[in-house]
């Protein structure tokens, strides 16, 4: 009986042992690589997508960290995430997009990362980096053609950024308001001009042109699985900036996702949200990363079909 009932513990703990070994070896590792221009938190192997950040003006990698929350679901879920320090542009002109272009690649190439499933994904201005250079990506470098792009509140409609910075201006009910008024109002008139005198110039290089319903720089996403995310919370925004609601990026969000969908854009979801937007330090602003719901991110990523 002795015997047996050694023979019974003996072969539980092997079970027990083999059942760690096997939980060790499935775990995911993830390596943190930090370069000037990109911090990579990179799955050691078999890694089942890349999923590329790009902060607001004047985010950097760290701060996305800190304000996007990602890295535990992207964890569990294997998938590599590169937090690229590259923000503080509204629009991307052609040299811009080949040089970016080419970083990006660059950095698959010497990290050895997976191509076959790309998201790239940017909040403010970052969600205008985001779209134009996977468009950019999708017609002119498919060896990092992503499958999906998602936006957090970006300002896609340059003109109604424009005009939304005139009234701000006019109604000078904060001076943080007037001063980042002033500087996007001057930013956009050397570069484009009057948008009475010169809308052409502003189609060129704007995501999307809400007047016109211009989406030529989304041409090449057409079979790209695309999300919009917004918090249209028009009495924070009243109550903030004296905005109303067709002075707000969740505007011009709304209107692109009408405008894809009546083209027969095949993938397209608007996603507005309540009461979601707080920044790190618990202060509550709908214009923040945490309106995006992680889990149901990376769930996105790894479905096959479309939505």
């Amino acid at each position: 009986m002795k015997k047996f009932l050694g023979f019974i513990i003996i072969v539980m703990l092997t079970s027990c042992r083999n059942s760690a070994k096997k939980q060790i070896t499935t775990e995911t590792k993830f390596e943190e690589i930090i370069h000037t221009n990109y911090e990579l938190n990179k799955v050691s192997k078999n890694a089942k997508g890349v999923l590329i950040l790009f902060g607001g003006f004047p985010e950097n990698a760290q701060d996305i960290k800190r304000e996007f929350k990602i890295l535990k679901d992207a964890k569990n879920n294997a998938i590599s995430v590169l937090f690229m320090n590259y923000s503080g542009k509204l629009w991307l002109n052609q040299d811009e997009k080949i040089q970016l272009s080419k970083q990006l690649k660059n950095i698959f190439k010497t990290n050895k990362l997976p191509t076959d499933n790309i998201f790239i994904g940017g909040f403010s201005s970052g969600g205008n980096i985001a779209l134009l250079i996977s468009n950019f990506i999708a017609g002119y470098n498919p060896s990092i053609k992503p499958k999906g792009v998602f936006i957090v509140d970006a300002p896609l409609d340059l003109i109604g950024l424009y005009n939304t910075a005139q009234k701000n201006i006019e109604r000078d009910f904060s001076n943080y308001t007037k001063e980042e008024s002033l500087w996007i109002l001057e930013t956009l008139s050397n570069a484009f001009g009057n948008p009475k005198d010169s809308i052409s110039n502003y189609e060129t290089y704007a995501v999307f042109t809400s007047e016109t319903k211009n989406i030529d720089n989304l041409s090449h996403l057409k079979h790209t699985k695309i999300r919009l995310y917004t918090e249209p919370d028009t009495l924070w925004w009243q109550k903030t900036t004296m905005a109303e609601y067709k002075e707000l990026n969740a505007y011009a969000i709304k209107s692109l996702s009408e405008t894809l969908k009546s083209s027969h854009f095949k993938a397209i979801q608007y996603i507005p949200t309540k009461n979601k937007g707080y920044r790190s330090n618990g202060e509550r602003h709908p214009h923040s990363w945490s309106i995006v719901d992680t889990k149901d991110l990376i769930n996105w990523m790894q479905l096959k079909e479309q939505p």
